[in-house]
């Protein structure tokens, strides 16, 4: 797992962290029960505070991504697909509501935004 840290990005380093984790969950490069970097090892392979690199495995764990076990290291937690299904909705809910803002702004009825999607859509199948 190759985590690519962006000082210009505005999203916080342990977030950053955080997302670049859930990506290789999502897209099967780290499976379940595979053992994460420690804290102090990501750390000092990012050259940043293991604080940080802490609190991005504290939020994994209370989402149910990754399991800690004391004395043992961090591991990827079994998947729940209504966790994954229910992040990936999300996801789309943001992109969704950032086109609504820009369909707004630029004066593009719900009509061109609809026929668009269809067109997308229709290319996948």
């Amino acid at each position: 797992m190759n985590i690519i840290l962006s000082n210009s990005s505005g999203i916080p380093i342990f977030e950053q962290i955080e997302n670049a984790i859930k990506e290789a969950i999502f897209s099967d490069e780290l499976k379940e029960e595979d053992m994460l970097p420690s804290v102090r090892n990501l750390a000092n392979e990012l050259k940043i505070s293991f604080l940080t690199v802490k609190r991005a495995y504290d939020e994994l764990e209370q989402a149910g991504f990754i399991k800690t076990v004391q004395g043992k290291g961090s591991f990827i937690a079994p998947k729940n697909l209504d966790l994954i299904k229910e992040e990936k909705l999300k996801e789309i809910q943001d992109y969704i509501e950032k086109v609504y803002n820009i369909s707004k702004i630029a004066n593009i009825s719900e009509d061109e935004v609809k026929e668009i999607f269809r067109m997308i859509f229709e290319e996948e199948i």
